[in-house]
C-alpha cells in the first residue's frame, strides 16, 4: 500500500536492458546471448508461414519462434538457490551442500533433468513469481556521487548518500542502485570491452562487514543494481570476507533470503526522479514462472 501511494503521475519506466545485451560472453564466459529461431511446422520454418499449406483457401500468415537463453545473461533476478555453501546442517560435524533455509543439493535443489516427484525445486524461481514481486522501490544515485570510475561502495559511502539526499529506507523496500554501468554497456553496442567494464562504475563492497550488517538491519526485501553483480567483482583481495568469492551474494541469498537483481537499467528513471526531487516509486518486477530455474530474465516496470 505504501508503494501504491508513490504513484502520483501514472508514468512508467522500463527498467530492463534489451535481453541480447551485454552481447558476447565477456562478463561471464559461461553465459551466452539468447538465440531466437523459428519453430518448425510441417517440416518448414514457421515464419511467414502460409496457412494455405494447411488447407487451400486460407490466406493468413503466421510467425512462431523459440528462444534459448541463459536465465542470468541480461536483466535478471538471482534466485535463492543461485548461491549455496557447505554447512553442518545436521550438527554431526559433516558439512553438506545446502542453500537458503537449509534446502539440500540433489534432494531439494535439483539439476535440470534430474528425476523429481514434483515439477519444481524447493527454491525454484517459480515460487518468487507465484508470490509476485511488487513493492516500493527506492533509488540511490551512486553515479552522481562517485562518477564513472570503479569505486567500492562500503557502509560509510552508502550511509553518506542516504543522509545527504535525505532518503528514507523502510523495511520491505526494494533497494535500487544506479551506477551508470548499464549506460556504459549500451554505448558499447553489444561489443563489450572487458577491460573498460572492469574499471567502470561503483559497486557495493561485499567485503565490508558493516555494510552486510546494515543490509540485515534495514529489513529491505531485495536489492537491484544496474551493474554486473551488485557487488564488486572480483572482491577486494586484501579484505575477502572469510572464504566466500561473492560475500554479498552469500549474505543476501544464502543467509537472508534477499533476492538480487542485476543488469537493470535505471537511466531514464533516475533522471526523472532527480528532476522531481524524488527517490521512491512503485516497482513491479515478477520473474518468469519457470519451475526449477535458478534465476530469471525480467522486464521490471517503475511507476511514478
Amino acid at each position: 500500500m505504501a508503494a501504491a501511494a508513490e504513484i502520483k503521475q501514472g508514468r512508467n519506466f522500463c527498467l530492463s536492458l534489451p535481453l541480447d545485451y551485454p552481447g558476447g560472453s565477456v562478463l561471464a564466459s559461461y553465459r551466452s546471448p539468447p538465440r531466437l529461431r523459428p519453430t518448425i511446422r510441417n517440416g518448414r520454418a514457421c515464419f511467414h508461414y502460409d496457412f494455405s499449406a494447411e488447407e487451400p483457401g486460407f490466406d493468413d500468415i503466421v510467425c512462431d519462434d523459440a528462444v534459448c537463453l541463459c536465465t542470468q545473461y541480461s536483466t535478471h533476478w538471482d534466485g535463492l538457490a543461485h548461491i549455496g555453501e557447505p554447512f553442518d546442517v545436521d550438527g554431526d560435524g559433516k558439512r553438506k551442500v545446502v542453500y537458503y533455509n537449509g534446502f539440500r543439493a540433489r534432494i531439494d535443489v535439483l539439476e535440470p533433468g534430474e528425476a523429481r516427484e514434483i515439477s519444481s525445486t524447493a527454491l525454484g524461481i517459480e515460487h518468487m513469481a507465484q508470490h509476485g514481486v511488487q513493492g516500493r522501490g527506492v533509488l540511490i544515485d551512486l553515479a552522481r556521487r562517485f562518477g564513472s570510475a570503479r569505486h567500492y561502495v562500503g557502509y560509510d559511502d552508502l550511509c553518506r548518500c542516504i543522509e545527504e539526499d535525505a532518503i528514507i529506507i523502510a523495511p520491505g523496500d526494494i533497494l535500487c542502485l544506479h551506477t551508470g554501468f548499464s549506460r556504459v554497456l549500451l554505448d558499447m553496442g553489444r561489443r563489450p570491452d572487458g577491460a573498460i567494464l572492469a574499471r567502470s562504475c561503483a559497486a557495493l563492497d561485499g567485503c565490508d562487514r558493516r555494510l552486510l550488517d546494515w543490509i540485515t538491519d534495514s529489513g529491505i526485501a531485495a536489492i537491484a543494481a544496474d551493474n554486473f553483480a551488485v557487488e564488486a567483482q572480483p572482491p577486494r583481495s586484501e579484505a575477502r570476507a572469510g572464504r566466500s568469492y561473492v560475500p554479498l551474494h552469500e549474505h543476501c541469498l544464502f543467509k537472508l533470503g534477499i533476492p538480487l537483481g542485476e543488469l537493470w537499467h535505471f537511466e531514464e528513471l533516475n533522471r526523472w526522479l532527480n528532476a522531481n526531487s524524488r527517490h521512491h516509486f512503485f516497482l513491479t518486477a515478477p520473474p518468469l514462472r519457470l519451475p526449477g530455474a535458478m534465476g530469471s530474465p525480467l522486464t521490471p516496470i517503475a511507476t511514478v
